[in-house]
């Protein structure tokens, strides 16, 4: 054995120090919440500035989860709680496919237009100013949110027109029977009370969905009849005065207002402010 074998073994351990490396990412994360809640806090303020009264509660029933998106029910009964994608295909059957009268051709013709058509547009105006104030459009409204959800409205060439339609398991009607609820007689004292602002006719009509086709007695007809009645005794009880109301009709389910001629939403009250030349 040489004496070479025999030397000892020497190991060298070299501790590699860099200098100026990162020590965790912690903070970079602490950094990007405080930015973000910055950037939400300037949007805040830009918001609270930049927005009235009427959005910022719009904006704050958004994001309440116990309030619907859509405080006012555009009167679909899907999903959507409105009026689908193909709403233009509905236009003459909703009431907005009227088409402006045309004056005539003579001089006194037109002169004649022109008083008539000033004062139509005044009595226009006054229905939307009634619309505004069921649907809240104004900031304020005469109708409480919960029954604001069974309401739609629309201006049309006859009047304003005012819908009361059930919802789920919330009916205007007892099912089957011209017996009100609650909540069809808070919505007809409201009704009355609007009706109180002006001096138009009212003419009050019912509908109902279509029955099943193996009952032996249709009853669709007597129902909206008798549904329309009740309505038109209840609004009078509320003050509307008798010599006021046009005509009470009852369509049955005629005239659905849903695809589905048995949906709910077919079971409905039509009101209207008729305008002063109906």
């Amino acid at each position: 054995m040489t004496a070479q074998s025999n030397a000892p073994i020497i190991i060298k351990r070299v501790k590699k120090v860099v200098g100026g490396g990162h020590h965790g990412g912690a903070w970079k994360v602490a950094y990007a919440d405080f930015v973000t809640a910055m950037m939400a806090f300037f949007l805040l303020m830009w918001l609270l500035n930049a927005t009235t009264e009427k959005q910022r509660k719009g904006i704050a029933d958004y994001f309440s989860p116990t309030i619907p998106v859509n405080r006012v029910s555009g009167g679909g009964d899907g999903s959507f709680g409105g009026d689908s994608i193909f709403t233009e295909e509905q236009l003459a059957q909703n009431g907005m496919g009227g088409m402006p009268r045309e004056p005539s051709e003579t001089g006194e013709g037109i002169a004649d237009s022109g008083q008539a058509d000033d004062g139509e547009q005044a009595e226009t105006e006054a229905l939307q100013a009634l619309e505004e104030m069921l649907t809240g459009r104004s900031g304020e409204s005469m109708v409480s949110e919960l029954a604001q959800r069974h309401i739609v409205t629309q201006v049309t060439d006859e009047g304003l027109v005012i819908e009361l339609f059930d919802i789920m398991n919330e009916p205007l009607f007892s099912e089957n029977t011209a017996v009100p609820t609650q909540i069809m007689v808070e919505l007809s004292g409201m009704m009355a009370r609007v009706f109180s602002l002006v001096e138009n006719d009212v003419a009050v009509t019912g509908h109902v969905r279509a029955q099943p086709v193996v009952l032996t007695t249709n009853t669709v007809w007597e129902l909206s009849a008798g549904r329309a009645e009740t309505t038109r005794q209840l609004i009078g009880v509320g003050g509307l005065a008798p010599g006021r109301m046009h005509r009470v009709t009852g369509h049955a389910d005629s005239k659905p207002a849903a695809r589905n001629p048995m949906a709910i939403r077919n079971n409905r009250i039509e009101l209207v402010l008729l305008r002063s030349d109906k």
